[in-house]
């Protein structure tokens, strides 16, 4: 609980505007999709001039593109943006699926690490042999299956994910296992646990 405190706290003193945030929330939580005004006035639940002016922030600040077709003007991410990776961890750390994970942390054992492929935050498929989530550390199998259910409904699709104690995590980078190593190699965002560590 503490990291979403320390979370929407951070997002406040950075972010100011609860409706820049909530547009950002709705922007990098659907990251291939993209948005008309009136929709995005629905989702955010916010008036309709104080999103159009966000907006306009937010396109000339380059963090989101412009496109008219027609008679209807869309945004859409900037991937190109200099700072998207950072937004992106930062926006998947404060969503639903990942604050539902963490604040059920306790019931789930004594965890090491937990590691996510940014290819989960942007909703890029992946084979079947290959995972998003990768947990480390004593779990509570029953437990994290429950989790995880509850994490695909609202994902939208299955969440391919992996658990390992630490000295089987240990065991197998040290043996160039490809399958932990070809997990490793992607860019993460880090639930629980350091990187650096992860990786030694």
């Amino acid at each position: 609980m503490k990291l979403v405190i320390k979370l929407i706290f951070m997002l406040q003193h950075i972010i100011p505007s609860k409706t820049r945030r909530k547009i950002l929330e709705l922007f990098f939580q659907k990251p291939n999709e993209n948005f008309y005004l009136r929709r995005v006035v629905r989702e955010v639940d916010e008036e309709v001039n104080a999103v159009k002016r966000e907006l306009d922030i937010l396109v000339e600040e380059k963090l989101l593109l412009r496109e008219k077709r027609l008679n209807k003007v869309f945004y859409t991410l900037n991937k190109n943006y200099l700072f998207y990776d950072e937004f992106l961890r930062i926006f998947t750390k404060n969503s639903p699926i990942l604050k539902m994970v963490y604040d059920n942390l306790p019931k789930l054992g004594k965890i090491k690490y937990i590691a996510i492929s940014t290819r989960f935050a942007k909703k890029i498929p992946i084979k079947d042999e290959e995972i998003y989530f990768l947990f480390v550390g004593i779990v509570v199998i029953p437990e994290l299956e429950v989790l995880m259910k509850k994490a695909e409904s609202l994902y939208g699709s299955p969440i391919n994910y992996t658990v390992m104690t630490e000295e089987e995590f240990i065991f197998r980078k040290k043996n160039n296992d490809p399958f932990i190593w070809r997990f490793l190699k992607q860019p993460k965002i880090m639930l629980v646990g350091d990187e650096e560590n992860l990786m030694k």
